[in-house]
């Protein structure tokens, strides 16, 4: 079975925030898998990943220029979500991945946010399936619950 989100990044020195997203996924019941492609040094291997997929949603991970989540929107209609991965110099992969050309929307979450990147293929992919919906519900509910604890474990102190 193909996974529902496949999860590509640009080297596998990001893979500590694609660990992120695919542990958030896998917390979630969705399928994913995870690929390293470099939207300059292997473009090729990107479309033929993008063109070939049947994935749902894809994350694309990447820090520096970050030109993977649109080379990647640029093979597909379905929603890419771009992380950009912190380094010397931030901004240029925030920026990289926030201001792609009329035509080819990316949706960001913030530096090193891979588990915003999960949770956000999962609000997609729960439109259509109310078993996810469910279990992202759920999830909601224990972060509330661990602010509460959080809290009161602070009274006293």
């Amino acid at each position: 079975m193909a996974p529902q989100v496949l999860i590509i990044m640009g080297s596998k020195s990001d893979l500590p925030v694609g660990q992120k997203a695919l542990d958030t996924l896998r917390e979630l019941g969705i399928s994913c898998e995870i690929k390293v492609a470099s939207a300059h040094r292997t473009p090729k291997l990107v479309a033929e990943l993008v063109e070939n997929s049947d994935a749902s949603v894809f994350i694309a991970i990447a820090g520096l220029a970050a030109a993977l989540p649109g080379a990647i929107a640029a093979h597909t209609i379905r929603p890419v979500i771009g992380v950009p991965v912190s380094g010397k110099v931030n901004l240029d992969s925030v920026l990289s991945i926030v201001q792609m050309p009329p035509g080819i929307p990316v949706a960001a979450v913030g530096l090193d946010r891979g588990e915003n990147a999960g949770l956000l293929a999962a609000q997609i992919i729960a439109v259509a399936d109310k078993d996810v919906e469910k279990k992202l519900l759920e999830h909601r509910k224990e972060q509330e619950k661990k602010v509460h604890a959080d809290s009161s474990s602070l009274q006293g102190a």
